[in-house]
């Protein structure tokens, strides 16, 4: 899908407001999964408002080249992944 930062940018604003899962490299083998909502873009930057219910903040974010270097992978509720593809 997306081989720029800037393609990933684009198609991130795209998706404000949709229910997405992240799996993010949590370090040490560990991998983080959570739940929320897609809600800002920023130039270098995107937050995910998560789920209260299991999660102990509220926000996080990420950069664009995490996605571009498969760090975090976002998993929208419509089964379609952002990732990039060969």
């Amino acid at each position: 899908m997306a081989k720029t930062l800037v393609e990933i940018k684009q198609s991130l604003e795209g998706q404000i407001g949709r229910r997405l899962t992240l799996k993010a490299n949590g370090g040490r083998r560990k991998t983080i999964e959570r739940s929320g909502i897609l809600a800002e873009t920023y130039p270098a930057v995107f937050i995910v408002e998560l789920d209260q219910e299991e999660n102990a903040f509220e926000r996080v974010s990420y950069s664009y080249a995490d996605v571009l270097t498969e760090t975090v992978e976002l998993n929208f509720d419509d089964l379609q992944t952002l990732a990039l593809e060969q």
